[in-house]
C-alpha cells in the first residue's frame, strides 16, 4: 500500500503513542499538539482555535482525531464544549478545507454506555454472568446511542457531526467506540472483562480504518477486544475493515 501523510491530533496521549508505534514508517506521520512530539514534525496549537490549527492540515491524507478531554468524571462543561465541541468540529472543519480523505475519529464507548444499566448488560458488567441468559442482543452501530454522562454527549456530537460531514462534502468519517484502553494494557474492574480493549487492538483497529478503501465512506464501530462477555459487538469492524483482535479480557482472569 502507498504511504499516506497521515496527522494525529493528541499524540502525545496513551493512544497516540500507540498509534506512532504501529504506524511510523509505514505512513508519514505529523502531529498536532499543545506540545512537541519528539521525532515528529509537530504542530503545536489548541484545536479550539480554528486559525491555529489550519497549517498541519495542509497536504495530508488521514487525519486521526483523538485530541480530546478523555476523562468522564471531573471534567467542566467549558472544558468539554473547548474541547469536544468546538475543537472537534474545528478538526473536521480544517480537514475539508484542506481536501483531508479521511478521518478517523476516537469516539467513545460511552456513547452507548448506560445500557449498563438495563438487563442483561447491568449483570454482564457486574460479573454475575450465572444471571446472563443463554441468548441476547449484543449492542451494535445500529442501536440507540445511551451516553453516559455530558462526556458521552459529547461523543455523540461528533458522531452527528461526521455523518453531516460525510453527507455534505467529500470526505470519509469513521468513527470508533473505543473501550476501556488501559496503562495497565489489562481489564483492571469487574467491568473491565466487557469493554476491555488491548492496546495493540485499538492501534491495530485505527491502521485498518487508515488503510480502509475508499468506499468506506461513513462508518461507526465498536472497539473491544475478543472479549467472552463482550456486549458492544465488533462484528461489522470485522466485516467491513477487517478487524480480527489478538487479544481477550479473559485471558487475564
Amino acid at each position: 500500500m502507498a504511504q499516506k501523510k497521515v496527522l494525529v491530533t493528541g499524540m502525545s496521549g496513551l493512544i497516540g503513542g500507540l498509534v506512532r508505534e504501529r504506524i511510523e514508517g509505514k505512513h508519514i506521520l505529523s502531529a498536532l499538539n499543545r506540545r512537541p512530539i519528539e521525532g515528529i514534525e509537530s504542530h503545536q496549537a489548541d484545536i479550539a482555535d480554528l486559525d491555529a490549527i489550519r497549517p498541519a492540515f495542509e497536504g495530508v491524507d488521514v487525519v486521526v482525531h483523538l485530541a480530546a478531554m478523555a476523562q468522564p468524571e471531573g471534567m467542566t462543561w467549558e472544558e468539554l464544549l473547548n474541547a469536544n465541541i468546538v475543537g472537534c468540529y474545528n478538526v473536521f472543519e480544517s480537514s475539508r478545507q484542506a481536501g483531508v480523505k479521511r478521518i478517523v475519529f476516537a469516539s467513545s464507548g460511552a456513547t452507548v454506555r448506560n445500557w449498563d444499566r438495563v438487563f442483561p448488560y447491568n449483570a454482564i458488567v457486574a460479573g454475575r454472568y450465572d444471571e446472563v441468559p443463554e441468548t441476547w442482543k449484543k449492542v451494535d452501530h445500529n442501536t440507540p446511542v445511551w451516553p453516559g454522562g455530558l462526556y458521552g454527549c459529547t461523543k455523540v456530537f461528533g458522531e452527528a457531526l461526521a455523518r453531516h460531514f460525510t453527507d455534505t462534502c467529500d470526505i470519509s468519517i469513521i468513527s470508533l467506540r473505543i473501550g476501556a484502553v488501559t496503562r495497565e494494557n489489562r481489564p483492571t474492574e469487574p467491568r473491565g472483562f466487557s469493554v476491555w480493549c488491548s492496546q495493540r487492538d485499538v492501534a491495530q483497529m485505527i491502521e485498518k480504518c487508515i488503510e480502509a478503501p475508499d468506499s468506506v465512506k461513513f462508518e461507526i464501530f465498536e472497539v473491544v477486544s475478543d472479549n467472552k462477555w463482550a456486549y458492544r459487538d465488533i462484528s461489522h469492524a470485522r466485516e467491513v475493515v477487517g478487524y480480527e483482535p489478538e487479544d481477550a479480557a479473559e485471558d487475564y482472569r
